[in-house]
C-alpha cells in the first residue's frame, strides 16, 4: 500500500491515537540502575535490559522516540496521518519503585514533563498522567492535580504494582479519585510478576509477544469479577491490544463465573450486579493498539458496540505506516470508522 497519509481529516475523520508512550531519561536510568543493582524483577530486566541497552535497530530507535516529546514524534505524526496522540509514560512508569520517595518525585516529574509537552502542542498532543500506585493517598491526590492543574484526561497504571493488583482494598483511593474527577483509567501491560513469569520467559514470550496481554487481562478480570463496576457503576477502564483477549473468551468466561457463583467454590466469587459481558458494554472501553486487524476489530465492535472500540498505533513500540492505511481501508461505514479513529475518543477522553 502506497496511498499518501496525511493529517486534517479529508478522510472523513480525524485520527487520534490512543495509546502512544514516552519517558523521561531519568526514569530510564532508574530502570538501569534497578537492573545492576538486582532489585529489577525478571521482566524489567527483560523488558528494559533490551530496549535501554541493546545497540539492536529496534531497541535504538524505540528508544530515541520514547524519549522525543517534539519535532521528531509531530513528524513521524505527520507522516502516518496522526492528527492526535494520547499520550502516557511507558510501561512499568514508576510502579517497580521501591523508595516511595524516589517514585512519587520522578512520577511527578514525568507528569509535568508531559504536561508542558501537552501545552507546547496543544493541538497535537493530549495527556494521561502517571501515579505511584505503591501510595495511593498519594496517587489520588495526583490524580486531581492532573484534572485540575495539568489538564490531562486519564491516568494509566501499568498492570501490577511489586506483584499487587488494584483489586486489593488498599488501592481503593484511586478508583475513588477517578470517579471523582470523572475520568477513565488505561491499565497498559507490564511484564508478569516474578510469581508468573517463568514459563513465558523461558520461552520468549513474557513481553507483547503473549505475556503482556495474559497478564493484563487478567487484572482486568481480577477487578470485574470483585465487582469494582458495582461499587463503581460510572467508572471506565481502558485496555488497549483489543481488549488483552477478554472479548473472545467472553462465553466461555460469563459461562465459568457463573458456574463458580453458584458453586460457591471460591470465597472472593460472590454474585454480580450484570454479567461479565454486561460490564464490557458498560464499563470497559477497548483500544486495537497493536493490532492493526480489520477481523479482531469488527468482532470487538460486535461484542461489545462499537462506541467502545478505539484506535490506538501504539507508539514507538508499533510505528507502521501500512497499518494505518489498512485500517483507513477497513470495510465499515463511514459513521462506524468515525467513531472508531475519533468521536469515540473526543467522547471518553472528553476532548
Amino acid at each position: 500500500m502506497t496511498t499518501e497519509l496525511k493529517t486534517g481529516g479529508a478522510q472523513g475523520y480525524l485520527r487520534i491515537a490512543t495509546e502512544e508512550a514516552f519517558a523521561t531519561r531519568e526514569i530510564i536510568d532508574v530502570y538501569l540502575r534497578m537492573i545492576r543493582d538486582g532489585t529489577a524483577d525478571r521482566g524489567m530486566v527483560s523488558l528494559w535490559g533490551f530496549y535501554a541497552q541493546s545497540p539492536s535497530e529496534r531497541a535504538t530507535q524505540i528508544l530515541e522516540r520514547l524519549l522525543d516529546l517534539g519535532e521528531r514524534r509531530i513528524a513521524d505524526m505527520d507522516a502516518t496521518g496522526i492528527d492526535k496522540a494520547i499520550l502516557a509514560l511507558t510501561s512499568p512508569g514508576v510502579q517497580p519503585l521501591l523508595d516511595l520517595d524516589e517514585a512519587r518525585t520522578l512520577a511527578t516529574r514525568a507528569n509535568d514533563t508531559l504536561a508542558a509537552a501537552c501545552e507546547k502542542y496543544p493541538d497535537r498532543y493530549i495527556g494521561m498522567g502517571t501515579v505511584a500506585p505503591q501510595d495511593p493517598e498519594w496517587s489520588a491526590r495526583e490524580i486531581h492535580r492532573g484534572a485540575k492543574e495539568l489538564g490531562f484526561k486519564g491516568i494509566q497504571i501499568n498492570s501490577h504494582t511489586q506483584g499487587r493488583y488494584l483489586d486489593e482494598e488498599f488501592f481503593d483511593p484511586i478508583f475513588r479519585a477517578l470517579v471523582e474527577v470523572d475520568q477513565p483509567l488505561y491499565i497498559h501491560p507490564a511484564t508478569s510478576p516474578d510469581s508468573m513469569i517463568g514459563p513465558m520467559l523461558d520461552a520468549g514470550l513474557d513481553g507483547a509477544i503473549f505475556g503482556f496481554g495474559v497478564e493484563t487481562g487478567m487484572h482486568l478480570l481480577r477487578l470485574i469479577t470483585i465487582g469494582i463496576f458495582d461499587k463503581y457503576p460510572s467508572l471506565q477502564i481502558m485496555v488497549g491490544h483489543m481488549g488483552e483477549a477478554l472479548p473472545y473468551w467472553l462465553y466461555r468466561l460469563d459461562y465459568m463465573h457463573q458456574a463458580g457463583v453458584r458453586s460457591q467454590r471460591y470465597e472472593r466469587m460472590k454474585p454480580l450486579k450484570k454479567t461479565i459481558e454486561g460490564y464490557l458494554q458498560s464499563n470497559v472501553l477497548v483500544t486495537n493498539s497493536g493490532v492493526a486487524w480489520e477481523p479482531a476489530i469488527k468482532f470487538c465492535q460486535q461484542v461489545m458496540g462499537e462506541d467502545r472500540v478505539m484506535y490506538a498505533m501504539d507508539y514507538p513500540y508499533q510505528y507502521v505506516a501500512d497499518e494505518v492505511r489498512a485500517m483507513d481501508a477497513m470495510d465499515m461505514s463511514a459513521e462506524t470508522k468515525k467513531k472508531f479513529f475519533q468521536t469515540n475518543a473526543e467522547k471518553w477522553f472528553k476532548l
